[in-house]
């Protein structure tokens, strides 16, 4: 979706940008580890993570991070950094460069293909919660570095930074060139053509700001007001699967909606029932505040789980709480109760958050005496921005909030007076959504879009020339420059001497508008001429001499065996979704699945097509022209590897876009490789959880390709990211009650490359962990 940008001039009588700045001194002290920040000199700085652009197109990010880790005599350090990004290149700097012309940055390196940048999620740091982005080189994960924002839309906007920077290193290279020009980048280079950079205007210096300043990082993190929020670039459904969802509105609350599914009741799944509100604020301050256990702030909106104590945290994306109620508020009961319940949390690759909520029990609190404990419903969370109208600077986002009822006692509050519905505590609960919407409506401070864009005519005297680049030899990837421990004492003996140059300056709003429709017509199927080769007649094979150690179903009532359903289940985009953002059903898949393998391995196993056991190897996988091998590696006690093949009757055709994955960068093929997943049939928690909405799985995780013979084969290391680790997880535990359908396709990002077509489908009925069978056997 292009974004449409009004530029706005806002000029002081001096011809000054009326830039908010702010004012407060950092305390602690440089490299100790017991402070955030680093010494007692008073700051006045920008409050931006900001995106740049020089006149020759080379995209600037830059903003105040934590610098965290492990130094080398084992102390653990937590800095106040300005970390810089241009190109491919990344600085760190003790102070601002814009502010502080001619300092030196204090590590330095280059974005490159192996480079892999994941969200660790919340982590307690000198009792803050901050936000952990870790780099690695997926090659050699013994290196890495770790970088940590105050609130979850900075690491998201970080992590938006980086892959940016991804994409025009890979831009780069795809331009070829000298050795020495792939080593550093050339400001000429002409971006124009880019889709990310198409939305900017070309040959001025461009700045988005997101977040605060250091002040506002060393007061700690816990303030609510002014969050970034997302620049409004969504597909314009909430899933990319069909659900069999069949919701109906059975009450009105104070503007809130409360919706039954009738489809789970009419299949005696039990009620599922939800309350859904739009909201005058980001989907990051909306995730804060529920995320939020400060009991001054619950009070204001919640009813029912104010008083909350954390227990304990996990990997960053699960805790578990403890949490008190007096139920005189609901009904006449004089005992107090107390529950405990674990909290589940991740953000999807189109910025929604979604949060589960199960009862839960803990060592650390026992039933305690005086309080009854309950065991609240299992529910969830789900936040998403909405895209606001051209000119708004009120960010939108819709809150669903879905729970879990027992049939009989649902069916007696429809049944009876409204009255005792209302005094029940799942009303509560769903009532939360309405507190929420209130609370931000009386805190003008959460509505408000913080994010600004700045247009500078004059470019700031910053080292950040390729020059300097090129004279200091820079070769280390950032991972390496990053962990290379704490600061040194002569970092601090940088020049603060202040440029005192006026910049003329233009402010702009980050608006960003989309009109966007849901197609449900069907896609005709993928042109195979287009896609293998036409001049080569195709060759007629027999899926049944393929045979996997996962069978084949016989019908949809089957277990522990896969199918291959059709595409009409998946939403992909459509001939004129770059205008208009329209998404058309899926037809039959290129590829034709004809066997699926189930193994049990001690530890992830890539390149399984070269295993003996493989049908890769077999004389009748070797008479194929092509095989696309996808190897889901799957962390649990023990792993397990579900590998699919997918084989086409002609081979493939070079100058295709699916030519071009098969035979790319391992850099394309991430930007590409796109898996829609959807939970059939399953536990609704499970299918909020996994969700339906289109993954690129090269941005989310660790995935290795092997180009060899008649086959591309792609390792999927599900492990490789926490968020993925804690999904599957969840889903392990209810497998054997699921029937989970999972398209794969390569996703279209030119007008020449749409429609979208599907490339393989799969069906997983009611799969049994125990029927894996193990590789090396």
């Amino acid at each position: 979706m292009e974004k449409t940008t009004a530029f706005r001039k806002e000029e002081d009588d001096g011809g000054q940008d009326r830039e908010v700045l702010l004012d407060g001194s950092s305390n602690g002290s440089s490299g100790n580890g017991n402070g955030i920040g680093d010494g007692d000199h008073k700051h006045r700085h920008r409050a931006t993570i900001s995106l740049g652009g020089d006149e020759k197109g080379i995209f600037e990010f830059f903003g105040w991070v934590y610098h965290i880790g492990v130094n080398s005599i084992g102390h653990e350090y937590c800095h106040l950094r300005f970390l810089f990004i241009k190109g491919k290149y990344v600085m760190m700097f003790k102070r601002d460069p814009h502010e502080n012309p001619g300092i030196k940055p204090i590590r330095k390196g280059v974005i490159g293909p192996t480079l892999m940048v994941e969200e660790l999620g919340r982590r307690k740091v000198n009792d803050g919660d901050l936000y952990v982005i870790q780099f690695y080189n997926r090659l050699d994960e013994s290196k890495k570095g770790e970088i940590a924002c105050p609130t979850a839309g900075e690491a998201r906007k970080w992590m938006e930074a980086f892959d940016h920077a991804k994409q025009q290193a890979e831009y780069e290279l795809s331009r070829g060139g000298s050795t020495r020009n792939k080593l550093n980048i050339e400001a000429d280079i002409d971006l124009e053509h880019r889709p990310r950079v198409k939305r900017y205007a070309h040959g001025l210096k461009k700045l988005i700001r997101i977040g605060k300043g250091p002040e506002t990082l060393l007061r700690q993190t816990s303030s609510l007001g002014g969050y970034g929020t997302s620049d409004g670039y969504f597909e314009g459904q909430f899933g990319d699967a069909i659900e069999a969802h069949e919701w109906k509105c059975v009450r009105t609350i104070n503007g809130i909606r409360i919706l039954e599914d009738v489809a789970d009741y009419k299949n005696g799944n039990g009620a599922l029932v939800k309350a859904v509100a739009l909201v005058d604020a980001s989907a990051d301050t909306v995730f804060e505040v529920i995320l939020n256990l400060d009991r001054r702030k619950r009070y204001e909106w919640d009813t029912v789980t104010a008083d909350l104590e954390l227990i304990d945290s996990y990997d960053g994306h699960y805790d578990v709480v403890y949490g008190t109620y007096d139920p005189k508020y609901l009904t006449r009961w004089k005992s107090k109760r107390d529950f405990v319940f674990s909290r589940q949390w991740f953000r999807g690759q189109d910025g929604a958050y979604t949060i589960l909520q199960r009862p839960a029990v803990h060592k650390k609190k026992p039933p305690r005496s005086g309080y009854r404990r309950t065991t609240i419903n299992p529910s969830t969370w789900e936040i998403r921005s909405i895209n606001v109208p051209m000119g708004s600077n009120i960010a939108k986002c819709l809150i669903t909030h879905m729970l879990e009822f027992h049939t009989v006692g649902w069916l007696r509050w429809k049944k009876h007076s409204s009255s005792k519905f209302e005094n029940t505590v799942p009303y509560a609960l769903l009532s939360q959504v309405s507190g929420l919407k209130e609370y931000i409506g009386a805190n003008p401070s959460l509505s408000i879009e913080s994010s600004t864009m700045v247009v500078q005519s004059k470019l700031s005297d910053v080292s950040t020339s390729n020059s300097d680049f090129e004279d200091s030899d820079v070769h280390d990837e950032f991972y390496d420059a990053i962990a290379g421990g704490s600061s040194s004492s002569s970092e601090d003996e940088e020049s603060e001497d202040d440029p005192n140059k006026k910049e003329r300056k233009i402010k702009l709003k980050n608006v960003s508008w989309a009109i966007s429709s849901l197609a449900l017509k069907r896609a005709s199927a993928p042109d195979v001429n287009k896609e293998l080769d036409p001049s080569v007649p195709p060759v007629h094979f027999d899926p049944s001499q393929f045979n996997g150690s996962l069978r084949k179903g016989k019908d949809e009532s089957d277990s522990n065996c896969w199918t291959a359903p059709s595409g009409r289940g998946f939403m992909i985009r459509g001939k004129s979704y770059l205008k208009d953002s329209a998404k058309i059903m899926g037809s039959d898949p290129l590829l034709k699945l004809i066997a699926v393998d189930w193994f049990k391995v001690d530890t992830a196993t890539d390149k399984i097509a070269l295993h003996p056991r493989c049908l890769v190897q077999s004389d009748a996988g070797k008479k194929l022209p092509f095989i696309l091998v996808i190897n889901l590696e799957v962390p649990a006690k023990p792993n397990y590897s579900l590998v699919l093949y997918y084989a086409a009757d002609r081979p493939v055709n070079k100058s295709s876009l699916l030519g071009r994955f098969v035979d790319g960068t391992d850099m394309f093929r991430d930007a590409r490789f796109k898996l829609i997943p959807s939970i059939v049939e399953g536990y609704w928690m499970v299918k909020r959880a996994v969700g339906t909405k289109a993954c690129l799985l090269g941005k989310a995780v660790t995935c290795k390709y092997f180009r060899q013979d008649n086959f591309l084969e792609i390792d999927v290391d599900i492990g490789s990211s926490s968020v993925a680790r804690s999904v599957i997880g969840l889903v392990l535990g209810y497998v054997t009650s699921l029937v989970v359908d999972l398209a794969i396709l390569i996703e279209a990002k030119e007008e020449s490359e749409l429609p979208e077509y599907i490339l393989g489908t799969v069906r997983l009925n009611r799969v049994k962990p125990e029927s894996a069978v193990p590789l090396n056997g």
